[in-house]
């Protein structure tokens, strides 16, 4: 098997497999090698399945020689952030609360990528219950950044954006309820995407909130992405969130390039906020720049303050996590880490009226989202504010400095749109910058597209062999 077989796309290494160029043990044997040889210092995965995974290849493999083929991720490996469930395997959510909880059934998402033939590596890291921050007093070390070790990853998703970043896996399957896939993708380089709320199963992923919670995939690339919500993106009638449409092929537009698409640029978002880099600002205004010159028409609109956003967001997501948590925030405080605690246990002094007006302000919110793509196909805007701060940035309290959380990520929580962070450039350390593209709900397919565009233009993914020199 090549030594490089980690740099091949999913298609790529799908087109290997059914042409007996290549197996999925051999695909699957040199990704837990690299796993064995990188990840002690990076952190991503907090358990590897070995032999399970071996056994799915084989299988993989003899399905293959018998003419079955199940699908685009058929013998691809993947992993999981470690708040969804698999049979037999623990779901520790990085929580001493969790260390020894077994789950009796798949996730729905776990499921379907099972049936289609994936192959599952292990559970990746992720902060402590989707929402601690990466602290020292959990179960597991944070996750560390394949660009830079001694920087953030970006969380909550951080071992999925880790795993990605340094060519462990193609795909990883993140959690997002306020950036949580998108902010390791722009930390990390890499593609994420958050679906339109109610397009992908949450079912057997631990909640964080109930109504901001939103499951997609992370990949090197935009492709890769597409295929993954192909494969996990439908109905389930056991999800109460879960919205019944048709199946579609995420893939079909993303030749068609963004000539004569409507852009609209959220600069106003973030180029006055204090703190904010000037290369995110410049990084921002080239990728803009870029889609002009693809054929697009791209304009400067005004979103709702920020701050909106963010406060409406917050006190939804703390109020049903303190909902979700009171027992134990109760019972076994000191069980919680340190930032988890002092992020959720606040919200039990809110009021029913502070969440009345929370909902009620996400209306307006999503109302003033939804007039502007009315009138264009996408909205443009950043990810985060800064490059990935240092680890060793982060003090002992929650909050630490705002900057070094600082991603704009929430407005599209709080609205449900699908939202695709996409690498943007480097800042002058070598440190990835992000963007992100947002669309009318339930029109994935779109911000794909313009996604494609924009990473042609640019040469596509680079970052996988980046961990050789960064470990």
């Amino acid at each position: 098997m090549s030594a490089s077989s980690h740099t091949l796309s999913v298609l790529e290494a799908g087109a290997a497999l059914r042409d007996g160029a290549m197996t999925s043990v051999g695909l699957t044997t040199d990704a837990l090698n690299r796993i064995e040889r990188f990840d002690e210092g990076l952190h991503a995965f907090v358990t590897v399945l070995r032999e399970r995974a071996l056994l799915a290849a084989e299988r993989a493999d003899r399905e293959f020689a018998q003419g079955l083929d199940r699908g685009p991720l058929h013998g691809i490996p993947y992993a999981l952030k470690d708040i969804y469930d698999v049979v037999g395997v623990p779901t520790t959510c990085n929580s001493k609360l969790r260390l020894d909880h077994l789950p009796a059934a798949d996730s729905e998402v776990e499921r379907r990528l099972r049936e289609g033939g994936a192959v599952l590596l292990g559970k990746l890291n992720t902060h402590e219950f989707a929402i601690g921050g990466p602290g020292f007093d959990l179960p597991f070390p944070p996750a560390r950044n394949p660009w830079n070790p001694d920087h953030f990853t970006g969380g909550s998703s951080s071992g999925s954006g880790v795993a990605v970043a340094a060519g462990f896996v193609r795909l990883a399957m993140g959690s997002d309820t306020g950036g949580s896939i998108r902010s390791p993708s722009c930390h990390c380089g890499v593609v994420g995407l958050k679906p339109t709320y109610g397009l992908v199963s949450r079912r057997g992923v631990f909640p964080l909130s109930y109504s901001l919670d939103h499951c997609g995939p992370m990949a090197w690339s935009v492709e890769d992405a597409a295929i993954a919500l192909g494969v996990v993106a439908g109905y389930d009638p056991a999800d109460p969130s879960s919205v019944e449409r048709p199946g579609e092929n995420y893939r079909r537009d993303l030749g068609l390039g963004v000539d004569g698409l409507r852009i609209a640029y959220a600069r106003d978002l973030f180029a006055d906020v204090p703190g904010v880099s000037s290369e995110v600002i410049a990084a921002i205004d080239t990728a803009a720049e870029t889609f002009a010159g693809l054929g697009a028409q791209v304009e400067q609109v005004s979103l709702p303050d920020f701050e909106l956003f963010k406060a409406c967001g917050r006190i939804i997501m703390c109020a049903e996590a303190f909902a979700i948590h009171e027992r134990e925030l109760r019972t076994r405080p000191r069980d919680f880490g340190r930032y988890t605690f002092q992020r959720i246990a606040p919200a039990g002094g809110l009021t029913s009226a502070d969440l009345m007006q929370a909902f009620r302000l996400r209306r307006e919110l999503t109302v003033a989202v939804d007039a502007i793509l009315r009138r264009y196909d996408l909205i443009l805007t950043t990810c985060g504010l800064s490059p990935a701060p240092r680890l060793d940035e982060f003090p002992h309290d929650w909050p630490p400095p705002s900057i070094a959380v600082a991603v704009q990520t929430v407005p599209f929580n709080v609205s449900g749109h699908p939202a695709l962070a996409l690498p943007a450039g480097y800042s002058r350390s070598g440190m990835p910058l992000g963007m992100q593209l947002v669309g009318r709900a339930f029109d994935e397919a779109t911000v794909l597209r313009a996604g494609a565009a924009f990473e042609a233009r640019h040469g596509g993914r680079s970052h996988p062999m980046l961990v050789e020199r960064a470990v």
